[in-house]
């Protein structure tokens, strides 16, 4: 397979890709996140919508720059009841989202695109659910302790191929979608236009 961009700066992601065969470059979008899910969220999008149109306009924003590139955005949201849980901004916010998440099940939601000359081509979003234990705040807290600040940042409030994944009683879907890139579909398309 030819060479692709990653529109995101995310290690996970660019590892999904490696380990399937797909070179990539990386090139962040530096999308503002935030501003968009508060803007689609005044507009009553739903958490898939949210999702779907982060991927489409970090894709499209790195594939202007790039118009003879395959270029691969990709987004993941937490939907919690219709709410979406962002990345936290300190432990104490992470804390708060865990005790949250404390003995529910939520949606984690992943949507992919590839974009071509500035315009989306492709599109995915597939959705898993994940139920956790029910834990004391002295077990959350411990937890928190033994992740740091970049994998917390980085991976929302759990990192599911890490320490993450004995937060959870179970998980229904599939794991490269709770990692962020949902691959199978996108080696499928790539086959398709490569």
């Amino acid at each position: 397979m030819s060479k692709i961009i990653l529109a995101s700066k995310s290690k996970v992601r660019k590892d999904i890709l490696n380990t399937n065969g797909i070179d990539c470059k990386v090139v962040p979008s530096n999308v503002d996140e935030d501003s968009v899910k508060e803007n689609l969220t005044k507009e009553n999008a739903s958490p898939e919508i949210i999702s779907k149109n982060l991927a489409e306009l970090k894709a499209n924003k790195v594939s202007a720059k790039f118009i003879n590139e395959l270029v691969i955005g990709a987004d993941s949201v937490i939907d919690f009841g219709g709410r979406i849980i962002s990345k936290p901004s300190d432990r104490k916010e992470a804390f708060e989202i865990l005790k949250l998440l404390n003995g529910k099940s939520h949606h984690l939601i992943s949507s992919v695109c590839i974009s071509k000359g500035g315009n989306m081509i492709w599109n995915y979003t597939d959705k898993a659910t994940l139920t956790m234990k029910s834990f004391s705040d002295n077990d959350l807290e411990l937890y928190l302790s033994k992740i740091s600040d970049e994998t917390l940042y980085a991976y929302n409030v759990y990192q599911i191929e890490g320490e993450g994944r004995n937060l959870f009683l179970s998980i229904n879907g599939d794991k490269n979608t709770i990692m962020g890139l949902p691959i199978k579909q996108i080696k499928e398309h790539l086959k398709l236009v490569q």
